[in-house]
């Protein structure tokens, strides 16, 4: 049974936090928490498990890595070697360092030992790192079950795990080593999901790994950001390249992200740009972790200022200062639109979005409206003007009485014509009980052949059940046809 409970907290003081812990928020200007915050971190204090639901850039980083250095602070002990206390999965590189540097700066008094586990580097020092145990680990899936495999790591003595962007985490992608994982872990644990989406499908498959869960959420599901300014522009799928670079040439951005749906796409916009003059950068699973790092350094740092992405980095880039999130292709997935438009307008900031939709991605288009539930602002690329709105119009018939065609594609040649119009003829007359038609012309003809009535008649001459008139003839074909094969030739 999931618990709804809503606790009114002004100030981090009044969470009954570890004094290192408040210090550290203290040094960081931490005051009021967020919604989430607020809702979520009592229960974990409390040892409940947690299904938390909000939008990208609320503070949900912090709504468990709080109760859970305070639950370190007043417990205690060392690990046991190729162990950990606190597991922590996430499915990007990028959201795994920043969770990483979360913890770091809430626990920088505890002296908490934090490790990272995430691919795309060597496995040897992380091999090293978690020889002697640590306190929280935070991993993705591939790489942790790698550590397990290589039996650098056991996952027996965990106590708390947390699944950071759960939706994805438990979708198709990721369910198995998910599966996998949940099997090596105590049955006496605590268990937190956070997301900013959280499907019904996805959560009762969470349920079956939750204890009595505590369901928080601060807003609507699916739902996009308030200070977000959203329109579509509606352009040919070649026109892109020249638009998008309008827009960076033309409007006031300090940071844009411009998200594209795979990953050849991604580096083709970066040459585009090139030929444009304006600098950008590329970022997605084909990079190595070194090349991910730094071009995300150059965006924090300002040095450029748009990041061509994959929807690989829509959960795991946090940079302040992001004004615009560019859609160069729109996601086949609704759920991917919330948490790329989730890039900009954080800690109350403003920000823009702004999709680019051909003709092929207009049934994607309807699915992130139906999921937002709002009708996003329309404009014609070519001329800019507004696009209003239109109510779907039935299909055109083919027919030229113009009767529906009940959904049966119009065959192209004519022998397939006149035999759809036979069999409509047939259908009509059916129904009617007249005789049926052929073309619309002449009556149909019938058989006068009499069924064979004699049973030595039958199947050729025999009586045999078995053997039809027609393989009967087959095989006598067949003899002949060896009798004439095996003959002498003519001398």
């Amino acid at each position: 049974m999931l618990h709804e409970r809503s606790y009114l907290l002004t100030a981090f003081l009044d969470l009954g936090l570890a004094e290192p812990i408040t210090r550290a928020l203290v040094e960081e200007r931490y005051e009021t928490p967020t919604p989430i915050q607020a809702q979520t971190i009592p229960h974990v204090l409390a040892g409940r498990d947690v299904v938390g639901i909000a939008q990208t850039g609320t503070g949900k980083t912090a709504a468990f890595a709080l109760p859970i250095l305070n639950h370190i602070a007043n417990n205690r002990r060392r690990p046991e070697r190729k162990t950990c206390r606190v597991l922590v999965l996430s499915p990007t590189r990028e959201l795994s360092g920043q969770i990483l540097d979360s913890f770091k700066t809430y626990g920088r008094h505890l002296k908490v030992s934090v490790c990272l586990a995430i691919g795309g580097v060597p496995m040897g020092r992380q091999i090293r790192a978690l020889s002697n145990g640590c306190e929280v680990l935070v991993a993705t899936p591939g790489r942790l079950l790698d550590l397990v495999n290589s039996r650098a790591l056991t996952l027996d003595k965990v106590e708390i795990l947390v699944l950071d962007e759960a939706d994805r985490m438990l979708d198709m992608g990721f369910i198995h080593d998910i599966r996998r994982i949940v099997a090596m872990l105590p049955a006496q644990r605590q268990t937190l999901f956070f997301s900013a989406t959280m499907a019904r499908e996805t959560e009762d498959l969470g349920r079956l790994m939750l204890n009595d869960p505590a369901r928080v959420a601060v807003t609507p599901q699916a739902s996009t950001a308030e200070r977000v300014s959203q329109r579509v522009v509606h352009i040919d799928k070649s026109g892109k390249a020249e638009l998008l670079a309008n827009i960076l040439k033309s409007e006031p951005i300090d940071r844009a992200i411009v998200f594209t749906r795979t990953k050849h796409g991604a580096d083709r916009v970066v040459r585009q740009l090139g030929q444009q003059g304006l600098a950008a950068e590329a970022i997605h699973g084909n990079k190595s972790q070194g090349q991910r790092e730094r071009a995300l350094a150059a965006f924090r740092n300002g040095k450029i200022k748009t990041l061509i992405a994959t929807d690989i980095a829509a959960r795991g880039i946090d940079v302040d200062g992001i004004t615009h999130v560019i859609n160069f292709d729109l996601p086949n997935v609704p759920e991917s639109y919330v948490h790329r438009i989730g890039r900009t307008a954080r800690a109350g900031a403003e920000g823009t979005a702004i999709s680019f939709c051909d003709r092929e991605e207009r049934a994607y288009l309807r699915d992130i409206e139906k999921l937002i539930r709002m009708t996003l602002p329309s404009t014609d690329g070519r001329t800019g003007q507004p696009i209003e709105a239109k109510a779907e119009q039935p299909a055109r018939s083919n027919r030229p009485d113009g009767r529906p065609d009940n959904g049966k594609p119009k065959p192209r040649n004519r022998a397939g014509q006149r035999r759809r119009r036979r069999d409509q003829a047939a259908k009509a007359a059916g129904a009617s009980g007249q005789p049926g038609h052929n073309n619309g012309h002449q009556h149909e003809r019938k058989s006068t052949a009499k069924p064979f009535t004699n049973p030595q008649r039958q199947n050729g001459g025999t009586a045999e059940p078995g053997l039809s008139s027609v393989g009967f003839m087959r095989d006598g074909r067949s003899e002949r046809r060896g009798k004439r094969q095996h003959a002498q030739a003519p001398r």
